[in-house]
């Protein structure tokens, strides 16, 4: 009996893009010009979540990201929230990159039954956040789906010698991020709960909470910061703490691990209660869900004297040799971590 062909759900979003990469470098022009286009690091950050075109002496950055229902938007998001985070998601890549925005292509499959005040109100998200970012909508397409389906391509720029990427961390650097973790999980969480429990909720915790999942915000300016603090390794927190920090450590040409404290993880106290009344495990939040589009990083700790005084940043922990992600848990024990998190086209999700 022959066997079973395997199904992309078989293999999973981060293979399958691991598995195109393999390939793509075939795809790139051997003449004089694109020679003279793609350099060293060009050509390493088809790891990143963002592609680098050198021009002169700084980085193109191009990056671009695909949102649909039902998977990125939950059913109580306004179609106002949809356009922010279809702009939204695509400047996290940006800021991870230590990029400064310029614009942003959109291109939308939409549903014929969308009523056009929704529409109207998609395309204000839209423009909200790039006038928010102080960026340009310069064009894109539309065409027929079932479902609203949302493709951002977004350009930036950034100083070669500033340029961040996932590769970069060394032994002894400081593990920090740009603020709470968990806080779109919890998010979430609470938009699913039967409104007869809401009041257990203090209103402005519950709204704050609310807003980090249905409106969250690109770390561009922290980015930035992190670049010119000459951080040594940055991605964004969108599928989950553990899931990056293990990016973080496949990207790199050396054998190098990272062990952080769990009691270090900046959280909310809401999240407490959110986790009481959903039956959800705090942790499962806070490491593996994403969506909070902070910023993980890396650096020197002779630069981090310089950075705090730029920006909000918490070190939960740091880079070691081990080869493997090590939690310290609020106990005292060492947990060996497996990388894991959101992800698409997986079954076992």
């Amino acid at each position: 009996m022959p066997s079973k062909k395997l199904e992309i759900s078989d293999v999973g979003e981060k293979r399958l893009i691991k598995r195109l990469l393999s390939r793509s470098r075939r795809s790139i022009p051997h003449s004089l010009f694109f020679k003279n286009f793609f350099d060293g690091n060009s050509l390493k950050s088809l790891d990143d979540d963002a592609a680098l075109l050198s021009l002169g002496d700084q980085y193109l950055v191009v990056t671009s990201d695909l949102l649909f229902e039902p998977s990125h938007f939950p059913m109580k998001m306004s179609p106002l929230e949809k356009g922010m985070k279809s702009v939204v998601v695509n400047l996290s890549d940006l800021a991870a990159m230590g990029a400064r925005p310029l614009g942003i292509f959109m291109s939308m499959g939409l549903p014929p039954n969308l009523l056009l005040e929704d529409f109207d109100l998609l395309v204000e998200g839209i423009l909200k956040t790039c006038e928010d970012y102080d960026i340009a909508l310069l064009g894109g397409d539309t065409n027929q789906t079932n479902e609203i389906t949302l493709c951002g391509t977004a350009l930036g720029m950034v100083d070669q010698d500033k340029v961040l990427m996932k590769y970069g961390a060394q032994k002894g650097d400081l593990v920090a991020v740009t603020g709470n973790l968990g806080s779109a999980a919890a998010g979430f969480e609470v938009l699913s709960l039967d409104d007869s429990v809401m009041e257990v909720f203090n209103p402005g915790e519950k709204d704050e909470i609310l807003k980090t999942a249905l409106q969250p915000e690109a770390r561009v300016k922290e980015g930035r910061i992190l670049a010119e603090s000459n951080a040594t390794s940055c991605t964004d927190i969108s599928d989950g703490l553990v899931s990056e920090l293990g990016e973080i450590i496949a990207a790199n040409e050396e054998k190098i691990g990272i062990r952080f404290y769990e009691d270090k993880i900046p959280i909310r106290p809401i999240l407490d209660v959110v986790a009481r009344i959903s039956g959800k495990n705090i942790r499962e939040m806070v490491m593996y869900y994403g969506e909070d589009f902070e910023l993980l990083f890396t650096i020197n700790s002779k630069d981090f004297g310089y950075l705090k005084e730029k920006m909000e940043v918490h070190v939960i922990g740091e880079v070691t040799s081990s080869g493997r992600i090590e939690m310290i848990d609020k106990g005292g024990e060492t947990n060996i971590l497996v990388p894991r998190g959101y992800e698409h086209l997986n079954k076992q999700k």
